[in-house]
């Protein structure tokens, strides 16, 4: 088979069909924990990526992903999370999968080679945004023909791919290299590779909310609380933060109108919503600075 990681065999491949499903079990759970510790060799990759995310939509940019089958799936996934999670404008996120986002059971393959619709997908990017490109191969036509008008504009371009020397890599500000095994099912990224994927996602977009000051004591503080179970987490954070009851803190959130960082400053020190926001914007968004100021 190919050369390339992605497209090898397993080692354990032989045979494969012939043994108990239980077996079989294991082998595939045992390829996601070692996909999974990949991540290990990519942290700075990672951490230097996410910061370049936190600048660009600190600076007003857009986050573009970028990618196919599978792949485009993981980028979907942690792209519709950041706005609820962490309240990252719909303005400065695009999602760009070849052939669109599937509306129904069936993932269209030939996409993925349709160069004129990956160039088209960034017609509108700019030096301001920054790219988050993911295939397994790390050669996937559409995402390479998005990536290359992404570095041809000036854009920050994070490459996530799962072959080492992949050459989506070529020219990337930042080179994020998951190198998973080969699969079970050789060729299967959506098993191995995709975790990993996500795990990388992930990361990046946590740190990055971290980066912004949406996270403090490892609890979100900048989610958008839409529904009953956010809105009682809503309560629960900022009355934890402030040191005070859920009825203060819900009285809080309500003079905040909902939102979760000014409402816990209202809650610990007694400030208006207005005098709240003017001090975050002083310390960038950062409760704990805003805090340590009052302090």
């Amino acid at each position: 088979m190919s050369g390339s990681r992605t497209e090898a065999l397993h080692d354990a491949a032989e045979g494969l069909d012939e043994r108990p499903l239980t077996e079989i079990a294991a082998l595939l759970a045992e390829g996601q924990i070692v996909a999974a510790k990949s991540l290990l060799g990519a942290l700075d990759s990672i951490v230097n990526g996410a910061s370049a995310m936190a600048r660009t939509i600190r600076n007003g940019g857009m986050l573009h992903y970028v990618a196919a089958g599978s792949s485009g799936l993981m980028a979907a996934v942690d792209a519709l999370e950041l706005g609820g999670t962490f309240s990252i404008p719909a303005g400065q996120l695009r999602i760009h999968i070849a052939g669109g986002i599937p509306t129904g059971v069936e993932m269209p393959g030939a996409t993925e080679d349709d160069v004129t619709s990956g160039r088209e997908a960034l017609s509108g990017v700019s030096s301001r945004d920054t790219v988050i490109a993911v295939s397994a191969s790390g050669t996937t036509p559409y995402t390479m023909a998005a990536a290359g008008v992404a570095q041809s504009r000036g854009a920050t371009l994070i490459a996530i791919a799962n072959n080492p020397g992949a050459a989506l890599f070529d020219g990337a500000d930042h080179a994020v290299c998951l190198a998973t095994p080969p699969e079970v099912l050789a060729g299967s990224t959506r098993m191995g590779a995709g975790t990993a994927q996500k795990i990388a996602l992930n990361m990046l977009s946590t740190l990055m909310a971290i980066e912004l000051g949406h996270v403090h004591d490892g609890m979100m503080v900048n989610l958008r609380a839409d529904n009953i179970k956010l809105r009682a987490r809503a309560a629960s954070i900022v009355g934890q933060i402030a040191g005070t009851d859920i009825a203060v803190a819900d009285a809080a959130l309500k003079q905040a109108r909902g939102d979760m960082k000014p409402a816990i400053l209202v809650a610990a020190k007694g400030m208006s919503p207005h005098d709240a926001r003017t001090l975050l914007q002083q310390t960038e968004g950062s409760v704990r600075a805003a805090l340590a100021r009052l302090n």
